[in-house]
């Protein structure tokens, strides 16, 4: 899980936060990115993860399946009188629940999204895919904030769209892995209206079609960035770093996909560490 945390376009949990929260926030993102493997059939060979969740190892490939008793095994987390749950990762969960007090809603989310994911792979509009950012990304947000303490309903709200932003971003990103694994997350209508196919998506490179609608759905995450980044000028401290850093994450992302024109299919544009550190400051400056 670690290895994958490097890759995202953000800091996962960066050397400054208190060793707690780092710890915390760690067990999240392990949590997190589990959900992940489990709904892309990303597991590791063997049925190892299956049996621990108390399945028997045939049933390893039957992800609908696997994540039922995952579901089952969170709730053993939340359940303070019982066994406590089996797999190690949620095991490692449990001090960061009893420590910041966090309720399954936020986990059972990112569960639900991954479901979501079996059974629909086309999003019909706009509005279709923040329903689906709402499972898939907003959670985590919010677990920032509850393992921080600093949830409010406006932080919530905040937090949110930072969340929806980079989900966003992270699909443009991936529009030709997506494609592999038979999934387009970019709404139906939008594609219609720039005369996009989903053939168009499968090409080595973006089309003049394809590159407008990746920047029209791009000035989507841009403003949805700007919508939540006063989140940032509303904490103090190492947590302002962080979220900062969130920020930064999905404004460099942004910047990538602009220097390739927009053109997204022959890999996904990636800042550097420089811009990231460039774009954490710039955003320090103007929430700060």
């Amino acid at each position: 899980m670690l290895d994958k945390a490097a890759r995202e376009n953000f800091p996962v949990a960066p050397f400054f936060l208190p060793r707690a929260w780092r710890a915390d926030l760690m067990a999240v993102y392990g949590y997190a990115r589990l959900v992940d493997d489990i709904g892309d059939g990303d597991l590791a060979p063997g049925g190892t993860d299956a049996v621990l969740l108390g399945l028997e190892r045939e049933r390893a490939d039957d992800r609908l399946a696997v994540l039922d008793a995952f579901e089952a095994d969170l709730r053993r987390v939340f359940d303070r009188g019982g066994e406590g749950p089996r797999h190690p990762l949620l095991k490692a969960l449990v001090p960061a629940v009893r420590r910041c007090g966090l309720t399954p809603e936020p986990f059972l989310g990112l569960i639900e999204a991954n479901r979501q994911d079996q059974r629909i792979t086309r999003y019909a509009t706009y509005d279709d895919l923040l329903a689906y950012c709402e499972l898939s990304a907003n959670p985590v947000g919010r677990l920032v904030l509850g393992i921080t303490g600093t949830t409010t309903p406006e932080r919530v709200r905040r937090s949110d769209a930072i969340c929806t932003a980079l989900q966003i971003v992270e699909h443009l990103q991936d529009v030709a892995e997506d494609l592999r694994r038979d999934r387009v997350y970019l709404p139906a209508e939008d594609m219609k209206r720039f005369d996009v196919e989903t053939a168009d998506l499968a090409a080595p490179t973006g089309g003049p079609p394809v590159r407008a609608l990746v920047a029209f759905e791009a000035e989507r995450a841009r403003l949805l960035l700007d919508e939540g980044a006063p989140l940032v000028g509303s904490v103090h401290g190492r947590l302002r770093l962080l979220l900062a850093g969130f920020v930064a994450g999905g404004r460099a992302a942004l910047r990538a996909i602009d220097a390739a024109g927009h053109d997204v299919l022959p890999g996904p544009p990636k800042p550097t560490k420089l811009d990231l550190v460039r774009e954490a400051g710039a955003t320090l400056r103007r929430e700060g």
